[in-house]
């Protein structure tokens, strides 16, 4: 059961991955089409575009999840953690209310389209397409709420992604130092 809640709790990553790969791979296609075959493959443009949209509205989620967005923190630096904690949670109050807003309009958007508005080349009905926004907006709202859960309930903190890559990239040098050192004395 573990691994399923594992999964998840990283959905929105696999969700990304998969349209990376699979946008880039179209892209990379119709590159190779034009430049080697002469001839353009037009419903790739369009997918890709279909995709990475998609990839930008399930990598914001994937970001509130990691507490990745950019925030002004310099004033919350000089505050005790738990006040800190506690102005954010505001903060984010007010971004879930955004989001809930952005949910119903979305869906509303999308309830007064109709049938006929298909996009150009695809010939796919539009509101399946606009479904990205109440999808990834109602997920990046379940993620802001886990996130705070953690912090104001739990007392955990997710660990700042920068810092965390840079100390990652830092550890890798080491080792590979170490490496070198041993393979050269």
């Amino acid at each position: 059961m573990s691994a399923f809640w594992s999964f998840v709790d990283k959905f929105e990553s696999h969700v990304c991955r998969v349209l990376l790969a699979v946008f880039v791979t179209l892209l990379f296609v119709q590159i190779v089409a034009r430049q080697l075959f002469g001839f353009s493959i037009t419903w790739i443009e369009e997918l890709s575009v279909i995709l990475f949209v998609w990839f930008a509205y399930f990598g914001a989620s994937y970001a509130a999840r990691i507490a990745a967005h950019n925030r002004v923190t310099f004033q919350l630096n000089a505050m005790s953690r738990k006040k800190a904690r506690i102005i954010e949670a505001i903060g984010d109050a007010f971004w879930i209310a955004f989001n809930i807003v952005f949910v119903i309009e979305s869906i509303d958007f999308i309830g007064r389209l109709k049938p006929f508005v298909k996009a150009q080349t695809l010939g796919w009905e539009m509101r399946y397409i606009y479904l990205a926004l109440p999808i990834a907006f109602t997920l990046m709202t379940i993620r802001i709420l886990q996130v705070n859960y953690m912090k104001l309930v739990m007392g955990i903190d997710p660990a700042d992604p920068d810092k965390a890559s840079v100390e990652a990239a830092m550890e890798f040098a080491a080792d590979e130092q170490r490496a070198y050192e041993r393979r050269h004395p």
